[in-house]
């Protein structure tokens, strides 16, 4: 009876032993075949196809089920991007012809021997299509950093090239208003998209010289331990202090500016751009005294 009872105790425990291995097993296999799954969709390789549904077990069978959804979702948003990238080539293509005849016609009108009315219209005709010409190029490129179209690529990069190629742009339009427009000489250099940190810091300084009417505006910089600061300072109009968010949203125009020139774009596009590099933007002003514009800029 002992022996019995004996080997009945023993055939049971090999049977524990057996289900314990079995089970381990089946776990081993399960989260195998997860990995393997969890690598294919990593790659962009998953399909319907890669696994066989009879060896699946429940969990695995919802995950791949996942992960067949996911593909689809990112290949739908691959092919909507796609076609935002056709669209916006398409207008950026069909309106630059058009709005560069529009500017040429308008300086030719104004420069014949017109009645001083037809000039005054001739010169609003040029005015209208270069603030036209900006805001197409602007939501060109802005819808291109949005949409991931475009990339920024960052790298390390001097400073003093490209705000002395803003200078200079510039410099021209700020001297027709008697501003003085002015570069402290620096040798900082930054982690930036060099092409798109020149692109935000020049709808800075426009902004500047379109809203100060006298005195100057002066760039510099301060290397600080994890950002180097470019600092736009005007001694303009000012922004109220419960404006310094609002200026920055899309087409925003606050209540001094509104019948000046501009659309609202300029430093929405700044932000994102320099956003995007991993800095911020701050503003310091005072109303009828002028404004700073600080851009922190990486330094890693």
């Amino acid at each position: 009876m002992d022996k019995v009872i004996l080997i009945v105790g023993i055939c049971a425990a090999v049977a524990a032993c057996v289900a314990v291995l079995l089970q381990r097993l089946g776990t081993a296999r399960t989260i195998d075949g997860i990995e393997k799954m969890l690598d294919t969709a990593i790659k962009g390789e998953f399909t319907e196809s890669s696994f066989d549904e009879k060896r699946l077990s429940k969990l695995e069978s919802k995950l791949s089920d996942f992960l067949r959804e996911s593909s689809i979702s990112a290949q739908n948003v691959k092919n909507e991007r796609d076609k935002i990238k056709s669209l916006i080539s398409d207008i950026s293509h069909q309106t630059k012809t058009p709005i560069a005849n529009l500017i040429l016609y308008s300086e030719l009108l104004e420069g014949t021997d017109l009645p001083a009315e037809a000039k005054e219209n001739a010169a609003a005709i040029h005015a209208q299509a270069e603030k036209l010409r900006f805001l197409i190029d602007s939501l060109v490129k802005l819808s291109r950093l949005e949409n991931g179209i475009l990339e920024l690529n960052p790298r390390r990069t001097g400073l003093k090239p490209i705000l002395s190629e803003v200078v200079s742009e510039f410099k021209e339009k700020a001297e027709a208003k008697g501003l003085t427009l002015s570069l402290a000489d620096t040798q900082a250099s930054a982690v930036i998209d060099e092409k798109w940190t020149r692109e935000a810091i020049a709808n800075i300084v426009d902004n500047a010289v379109k809203y100060t009417s006298r005195g100057k505006i002066k760039i510099d910089t301060v290397d600080y331990e994890m950002f180097v600061s470019v600092d736009i300072r005007d001694t303009g109009i000012g922004i109220p202090e419960e404006e310094y968010t609002k200026v920055f949203k899309r087409f925003y125009r606050g209540a001094a500016v509104k019948n000046e020139e501009g659309v609202g774009i300029g430093l929405h596009l700044a932000r994102e751009i320099v956003s995007g590099e991993g800095g911020y933007i701050r503003i310091d002003s005072k109303v009828g005294e002028g404004t700073v514009f600080s851009v922190f800029l990486p330094k890693k």
